[in-house]
C-alpha cells in the first residue's frame, strides 16, 4: 500500500462558531441483548425519532450554531456531509440553505456517501475565501445484533469557518494534514442498508502508519510537540484503530478526551464536530486541541482556543443534550423506525407526496417557517397572506421569521386514528411569544404527560416520505423543564 502524503497550513482566522444536536431518543444496549439474547455493552446509543433524517438533523445543528454567533457574517457557502444522504441525485444541501433562510448567492453542495466526506468538507472550508458553514450528519444502524447497531448512534454538527474579517474566531486553525491509502475495510453498496465490515485487525494494521503519519506532520506544520496538545480527540468507525493510535500517540494520558460512546455512541460523519463541539463547551482560552480523523486514511487538525472563547455561551452544550435524552425507547420501536421490523400499517389512505410547485411558491414558509406580520395592526399570519385577517389591509405585509420563536400550548389533542409511524399522534394549537397562534404536530413528546400551558420550541422534521419525495416541515416540541434542566446540570 502507497501513502500520498500532503501538509499544508491553513488561511483563514479559524472556527467561528459550533454546535452539535443529539437526538432526544436513547436506546439502551442492555435492551438489545434482552431481546436477541447474548452480551450487551454499557451505556446507550442516540437514536434519530421517525421523523428525522441526516438532513432535519443537520438543520437542527445549523440552527443552534448560528443562533449562537454574535458579530458573525452570514455563511455564504454552506457544505453538507453524510454517509447517508436522505436523497440521491438531488441536492440535500438545499433543504438545509432554506431552513436555515441563507441568502440565495449562498452556495449550498452536498459532499455525500462516506464518512470522509466530513473531513473533506471540514479542509474545503479551510481552503475557503468565504464564510463556510459544515454540516456535519448520519444516523448509524446495522443488521439486528451486529456491533455497528449496538456501538452506532444518531447525530450532527455545524461548524463555521471564516477570517478575521467576518467574526471573531473562537479558535485559530493551527495546521491540517492528511495522509491517504487505498485499503478496503469498510464497504456498503449502492441499494444497501447496512455496511460491511473487515476484521478490525486489519483496519488497525492499514489506519496505524496513516495516523501517525499525518498526525506527525500536524505537529511540526504547527512548530509544536505531541506533549503541547491539552486534548486530543480520535474519530473513526472503528474503535480499535482510535483506541491504538491515541495510545501510541505521545499525548499524555489525561489529554485524550471520553469518545461518547456509553452516552451517544458513534455518529460516523457526525462524530468528529461532536466530540469538538464537547471540548469546546468545556475548554478555555489557549487550549491546543488535536483532532484526528481515521476514514479511508488519516486527518489530523489542530486548533488553539481564543480568548473569544470566554465569552461564548453555547445554549444547548452536549452534555446538556447528553443528559436530557429519553431513555424510554423499546428495541421494537427503534427497529420499525430503521424499516428492519416491518408492522401492519395503520388502516388509513396512504399519504400524498407534497406537489413541486406550491412547496417552491412557499419555500420561505415551508422550510425556513416564515410567515408574514401586518404593518397596519401588526397580526400575524401563519401561513404567510397578502390580506391581513384582523384589519384587512392589503398587501402591508412584512416578513415574519418563527423559527426561533418559543411559545406555549392553548390546547391539544392525542389522536389515534391520524396516520402516524409512532401513533398516537399529539396535535396542538400553540400561542407564540410575542402573538400569533399556529395549529400542529408535537414531537418528542410524552402523550400522557403534555398539558396545556407547557412551554415548546419548534423544530424542522420530516412530516411523512411518500413516492420517495422527503415533506419536510416544522413540529413543535417541549422546552425541557426546570427539573430536567438541574438533571442536566448535576450531569455536567
Amino acid at each position: 500500500m502507497t501513502a500520498s502524503k500532503q501538509v499544508r497550513s491553513t488561511t483563514l482566522g479559524g472556527l467561528l462558531g459550533y454546535a452539535a444536536y443529539v437526538p432526544y431518543h436513547r436506546l439502551n444496549r442492555a435492551d438489545i441483548a434482552a431481546t436477541l439474547g447474548g452480551r450487551s455493552g454499557p451505556g446507550q446509543r442516540s437514536v434519530a425519532s421517525y421523523d428525522e433524517d441526516t438532513t432535519s438533523m443537520g438543520v437542527e445543528a445549523g440552527r443552534l450554531a448560528l443562533r449562537d454567533t454574535v458579530g458573525v457574517a452570514a455563511p455564504e457557502r454552506l457544505y453538507f456531509a453524510t454517509a447517508t444522504p436522505a436523497y440521491r441525485d438531488r441536492t440535500n444541501a438545499n433543504v438545509i440553505h432554506a431552513a436555515l433562510g441563507l441568502d440565495a448567492p449562498a452556495l449550498a453542495v452536498d459532499m455525500a456517501g462516506s464518512v470522509r466526506s466530513g473531513v473533506g468538507a471540514l479542509v474545503a472550508a479551510l481552503d475557503s475565501a468565504e464564510p463556510t458553514l459544515v454540516v456535519l450528519s448520519d444516523i448509524r444502524t446495522g443488521l439486528p445484533g451486529s456491533s455497528d447497531e449496538t456501538d452506532g448512534g444518531d447525530g450532527a454538527a455545524a461548524l463555521l469557518f471564516g477570517s478575521p474579517n467576518e467574526g471573531p474566531a473562537l479558535a485559530e486553525v493551527l495546521a491540517v494534514a492528511s495522509s491517504t491509502g487505498e485499503f478496503l475495510d469498510r464497504w456498503r453498496g449502492a441499494d444497501e442498508q447496512t455496511s460491511h465490515v473487515w476484521e478490525e485487525r486489519f483496519s488497525e494494521h492499514a489506519y496505524g502508519p496513516l495516523a501517525e503519519t499525518a498526525f506527525e506532520d500536524a505537529l511540526k506544520k504547527g512548530g509544536i510537540t505531541a506533549n503541547s496538545i491539552d486534548r486530543l480527540i480520535v474519530a473513526g468507525l472503528s474503535s480499535r484503530s482510535t483506541r491504538q493510535f491515541a495510545a501510541r500517540s505521545g499525548v499524555r494520558a489525561d489529554a485524550a478526551v471520553d469518545n461518547l460512546n456509553a452516552s451517544v455512541g458513534n455518529t460516523g460523519t457526525a462524530h468528529p464536530g461532536i466530540l469538538l463541539a464537547d471540548v469546546l463547551d468545556r475548554a478555555t482560552p489557549g487550549t491546543t486541541i488535536a483532532l484526528v480523523t481515521l476514514a479511508d486514511g488519516a486527518t489530523a487538525v489542530i486548533l488553539r482556543t481564543t480568548d473569544a472563547l470566554a465569552g461564548h455561551q453555547a445554549s444547548l452544550p452536549v452534555s446538556d443534550q447528553i443528559a436530557l435524552g429519553n431513555s424510554a425507547l423499546r428495541y421494537t420501536t427503534f427497529l420499525t423506525w430503521r424499516d428492519m421490523l416491518h408492522r401492519e400499517p395503520p388502516r388509513r389512505p396512504d399519504p400524498a407526496p407534497p406537489a413541486a410547485p406550491p412547496s417552491y411558491r412557499r419555500a420561505d414558509y415551508k422550510f425556513g417557517f416564515v410567515g408574514s406580520r401586518c404593518t397596519e395592526c401588526d397580526t400575524l399570519h401563519l401561513p404567510p397572506s397578502r390580506v391581513c385577517a384582523s384589519c384587512h389591509a392589503i398587501d402591508r405585509m412584512i416578513p415574519a421569521p418563527m423559527a426561533e420563536t418559543g411559545g406555549r400550548i392553548r390546547t391539544l389533542t392525542v389522536d389515534h386514528l391520524v396516520f402516524t409511524p409512532q401513533p398516537p399522534a399529539v396535535l396542538a394549537v400553540i400561542d407564540f411569544d410575542g402573538g400569533g397562534r399556529f395549529r400542529c404536530q408535537l414531537t418528542d413528546v410524552d402523550p400522557t404527560t403534555v398539558a396545556v400551558g407547557d412551554r415548546v420550541e419548534m423544530t424542522f422534521r420530516k412530516v411523512l416520505t411518500a413516492d420517495g419525495v422527503h415533506n419536510y416541515f416544522w413540529k413543535a416540541r417541549p422546552v425541557r423543564g426546570e427539573a430536567d434542566q438541574a438533571t442536566a446540570e448535576s450531569a455536567r
